[in-house]
């Protein structure tokens, strides 16, 4: 039984702060900067829009998830995002930037813009609201697809490792390349055996699902025995991009997205089409409207999926035969889980892009579309005759969105750009982990979700200005503006030792901000001598029971999520993760959005 210390009683909850619940005033932060530019060029034609920044006050904690506390921290832990997070290197662990509230505070902006876009196309008054809770689930979408799939086997993701690498110098690099033959000649160069290169080959791709890269031990000493400078060199006559790994948590300057407007009006409103999709208060606010994608991976699918949950048609164009993302393991029915996590609801045409008649297919879609998701490699789209202005001939009005890994901020020649490069040069791969852990990406995808949701939010900042003044435009994001939108401290953080997760008799659980802030308290409630006592102490009961005992002290704290696919059967999660079903065969996170009718 626990020792219960009634020498004090429970702290009172601050002002304006209900129990367990910190105000997310970082995501509010994030959402009031996104709507600012949104709304920008609204204003700057006299279009009255102040109602719709008011609705980035709509964030709350928890949400719809019964836990206690629904700080950024208590979020992470219950959620599952110390989780994965923590894959790679042995066990949960947190985030130190506010990379949920950032998801969060984008979520919000949504809401609110497409709001807006819904009362400029006369569907009324409609209001918005999300939590950090609904953050982090959607942040978790192929990961929670990916564990709860029938074809998902228990204990799947075996072993731990980072993918970042050091030299002799004592340089820690991170390398990238898609492509096995680039692969395999920058580590024959550096003399690794081909039988050990290929068994590196698999983890290392598949680290972008899995959050873990057990690399081969030769791999490592290889780097280990090379000098920073002739890594660069082979890495470059093989065409394997390279950056190093700095301490800095420094932001880089950049927008989130740029936004272009074209002279071109469109010729009137569209009429909406198809069925009116519905949500709690009424028509989804994108209704009646069409986007066609062309993207591959997470970044632009989760535009489009984000898009489609907000009420849009979505139609995926995708090369003959199909996506090749739709086969990888683990499979959910005839299709790739993770891949059906961002995709399912969205038709498909399939066409080829290098030929006159893909092109023309392309363009016959986007002639009755609203909105033309393409996330190609720079180049591509005047290569294939499908930039924006080709297209606003067939479509005037157009909102033409565009993301790329690094837009014009690593010069005309960039690296490829994925998650981990792009954490590396934005700042997050010193920003996301304690100082006393070396500087290296997540291996959680999480520049990837949150460039998706950049570039749904820089769509939806256009068909706002379309709406409201008839002409269409060209947007621009990338993974590295994504990036420089996580808030994160200035230095390195350094964690105590109530700030990690603590084991349990049973589990582990991860005290909420308001505990972590007095740490006496905590010590008192659980019956330790002093706070450093405390995670010995935690030990000798159950995480139920320590949960209860923090509660009645007025110390509300979360147990910390060790199984992703128990998730979907939690009955703390029922409404806010939908099991698998017709649909899909496999767990997802309900609509991040909360909508109802009424004006602000």
């Amino acid at each position: 039984m626990l020792q219960r210390h009634q020498d004090r009683g429970p702290l009172p909850a601050s002002p304006g702060e209900e129990a367990g619940e910190q105000p997310p005033g970082t995501a509010v932060e994030v959402a009031s900067r996104l709507l600012h530019r949104t709304l920008l060029p609204l204003r700057d034609h006299g279009l009255p829009v102040d109602g719709a920044r008011d609705a980035a006050r709509s964030i709350g904690g928890r949400g719809p998830v019964g836990i206690d506390a629904g700080d950024e921290r208590a979020v992470q832990a219950a959620c599952g995002i110390m989780l994965v997070h923590g894959r790679a290197t042995g066990g949960p662990r947190p985030l130190t930037a506010d990379y949920v509230s950032a998801v969060t505070g984008v979520l919000a902006a949504q809401g609110a813009t497409a709001c807006l876009v819904a009362r400029l196309r006369g569907q009324g008054g409609l209001r918005s609201g999300t939590s950090l809770a609904q953050g982090a689930l959607l942040a978790l979408t192929q990961y929670l697809a990916a564990a709860t799939a029938p074809g998902a086997v228990s204990g799947a993701v075996h072993g731990v490792g980072l993918a970042a690498l050091t030299t002799a110098d004592e340089v820690s690099v991170e390398i990238e390349t898609l492509d096995p033959l680039a692969w395999a000649g920058f580590w024959q160069e550096l003399g690794v055996d081909p039988r050990t290169t290929g068994r590196g080959w698999g983890p290392f791709q598949s680290r972008f699902g899995t959050a873990v890269c057990p690399l081969p031990r030769e791999l490592r000493t290889a780097l280990r025995r090379t000098p920073l400078r002739a890594v660069r060199a082979t890495a470059a006559r093989h065409g394997v991009a390279l950056a190093e790994i700095g301490a800095t948590t420094t932001a880089p300057v950049l927008d989130a997205w740029t936004l272009a407007p074209a002279d071109t009006p469109r010729p009137g409103p569209a009429a909406p089409r198809g069925h009116r999709r519905e949500t709690s208060g009424g028509p989804a606010p994108l209704s009646g409207l069409r986007v066609v994608e062309s993207t591959r991976r997470v970044q632009g699918p989760m535009a489009g999926h984000v898009l489609r949950l907000l009420g849009a048609e979505v139609v995926r164009v995708e090369p003959p035969g199909g996506d090749p993302m739709r086969w990888l393991a683990p499979m959910a029915g005839d299709c790739s889980a993770r891949f059906s996590a961002l995709n399912t609801g969205k038709s498909v045409v399939e066409a080829d892009l290098s030929t006159p008649r893909g092109q023309a297919a392309v363009r016959e879609l986007v002639s009755g579309a609203d909105v033309f998701l393409h996330t190609w490699a720079p180049g591509k789209a005047e290569g294939y005759g499908l930039d924006a202005d080709d297209l606003r001939s067939v479509r005037p009005g157009l909102v033409y969105a565009s993301a790329s890994g690094f837009g014009g901020a690593l010069g005309p020649r960039p690296p490829i750009g994925t998650d981990y490069l792009a954490q590396v040069h934005g700042g997050l791969a010193a920003a996301l982990r304690p100082a006393d852990e070396p500087p290296a990406p997540s291996l959680m995808t999480v520049t990837d979700v949150l460039g998706g949701l950049v570039l749904a939010q820089a769509a939806l900042a256009g068909l706002a200005l379309r709406e409201g003044t008839g002409h269409g435009c060209r947007a621009d994001s990338s993974l590295l503006s994504a990036a420089a939108l996580v808030p994160r401290p200035a230095r390195r953080t350094v964690l105590s030792a109530l700030d990690a997760p603590l084991a349990t008799a049973d589990g582990l659980l991860h005290l909420g901000a308001r505990a972590r802030a007095h740490p006496a308290a905590v010590a008192a409630a659980v019956g330790a001598p002093d706070p450093s006592a405390v995670p010995d102490r935690l030990r000798e009961g159950s995480t139920a029971g320590w949960l209860d005992a923090l509660r009645e002290a007025g110390l509300p704290s979360v147990p910390v999520r060790t199984d992703l696919a128990a998730t979907a059967g939690d009955p703390a999660f029922a409404k806010a993760v939908l099991p698998p079903d017709a649909e899909a065969r496999h767990a997802r996170p309900a609509s991040p959005w909360d909508f109802a009718r009424g004006d602000r």
